[in-house]
């Protein structure tokens, strides 16, 4: 077609319709590019750049800090535990130093083992057994 020829209205509006096509196709191609690879946009930064993430990015803060109280109150908990075991492993060790010197105690304070360690000071177990003298007081 040359510059000065006539064209009819209908084929002008069939033109453009058939460009608006080709130009909604090659931009939905293009968009498709786009939100297929939404890795690419985290890993590039693009996606800190919509209005969606700048509009909340308070929201945004708030969660990491969530986040953060989460790991935190994990840490604490193992800590806490580890703390338990420890005083659980203490208690028992005493416990059984406990029951360890009161054994030797029994065993020092024997009748027997006290007579041998007496008799050598020149002090002998009695044969008669004792007697509880008893006054009555008058009022």
């Amino acid at each position: 077609m040359s510059e000065n020829e006539y064209i009819s209205k209908d084929v002008v509006e069939q033109q453009k319709v058939v460009e608006e096509k080709k130009k909604k196709k090659s931009s939905k191609s293009s968009s498709k590019s786009v939100r297929s690879n939404p890795l690419v946009q985290i890993l590039n930064g693009e996606f800190l750049t919509k209005e969606f993430v700048l509009n909340n990015l308070t929201f945004i803060f708030f969660i990491i800090f969530l986040l953060l109280l989460l790991v935190g109150k994990g840490y604490y908990g193992k800590q806490l535990s580890k703390d338990a075991e420890n005083a659980q492993t203490e208690l028992d060790e005493m416990s059984a130093n406990y029951v360890e010197v009161k054994a030797k105690l029994e065993e020092e304070t024997r009748r027997s083992k006290l007579r041998e360690r007496l008799e050598s000071k020149g002090l002998h177990e009695t044969v008669n057994p004792t007697k509880v003298i008893r006054i009555k007081k008058e009022e």
